[in-house]
């Protein structure tokens, strides 16, 4: 199962199994989009993909119907999956130095966290909390 969250600028696209094995999860720029989707179908063969229904989905979803006829498109709710996504950062990349006397909820990840997204909206479709 593949998985994007769509942006304006960039998106974060990630393939998991069903039991929530992580096989690719990475930030990619919208202007390249059909590109790293048609690369993520050749490497990974998904059966489905699911895209988040924010902003800019419908446009998304345009491109990827008119590149990938073959993939099978399900926009699903991305409904708090930026709060979230935020959270499995700090899991994955625990504050060092200073930072770590901070708490995690009043600082922003230096990076991006579309392909976290990308993770929670497979993983939610999959029914796992994990």
């Amino acid at each position: 199962m593949a998985a994007l969250d769509p942006g304006r600028d960039k998106c974060g696209l990630a393939v998991l199994s069903e039991d929530g094995t992580v096989f690719l999860q990475k930030v990619i720029a919208t202007d390249c989009l059909e590109a790293e989707v048609e690369e993520m179908l050749s490497f990974h063969a998904p059966d489905c993909l699911l895209l988040g229904n924010g902003t800019t989905s419908k446009a998304a979803e345009s491109r990827i119907r008119s590149a990938c006829p073959q993939l099978e498109v399900t926009v699903v709710e991305e409904h708090h999956t930026t709060e979230m996504a935020r959270k499995e950062y700090w899991k994955a990349n625990p504050p060092k130095g200073w930072r770590s006397l901070l708490p995690t909820t009043l600082q922003v990840p230096p990076v991006p966290v579309d392909d976290f997204v990308a993770v929670i909206l497979a993983r939610r479709y999959f029914g796992r909390k994990d």
